[in-house]
């Protein structure tokens, strides 16, 4: 079963068997505009929660892409790489940015679910 948490930064976090698949919410795509580039993070690297693992740049403007939970990198989206658009018509489908293990389950509490995060939205617009 897969379940979805939301950070303060805009990015989620699909959790499914210990994995991670992480990228930009819609909301966060819609305040960038049209993405034309991402870098994304290479398959191996280990992140602490909080640090940046990926840049996103739009029309726009440069963003960069924190990672939630804390983990290794084990698969970057290399569709999305060679079609930064994905992002842009399916942020939270196929316009996913990498996937990591989980190392510290617990963080995922420090998350917010879908109602918390459409709150949060609201509230800070």
């Amino acid at each position: 079963m897969t379940k979805t948490y939301y950070s303060p930064s805009h990015e989620y976090v699909s959790v499914e068997d210990g994995v991670a698949t992480i990228g930009i919410t819609t909301y966060a795509q819609s305040q960038l505009g049209d993405i034309v580039f991402v870098e994304l993070p290479e398959t191996g690297r280990g992140f602490k929660r909080g640090d940046e693992a990926a840049v996103v740049e739009s029309v726009k403007a440069a963003s960069e892409v924190y990672t939630p939970v804390t983990g290794e990198t084990t698969e970057m989206n290399e569709e999305l790489a060679a079609n930064p658009g994905l992002a842009n018509d399916d942020p939270e489908g196929q316009g996913w940015f990498f996937k990591q293990t989980i190392i510290q389950e617990d963080e995922l509490t420090k998350l917010m679910d879908r109602a918390q995060y459409d709150a949060f939205v609201k509230e800070n617009r």
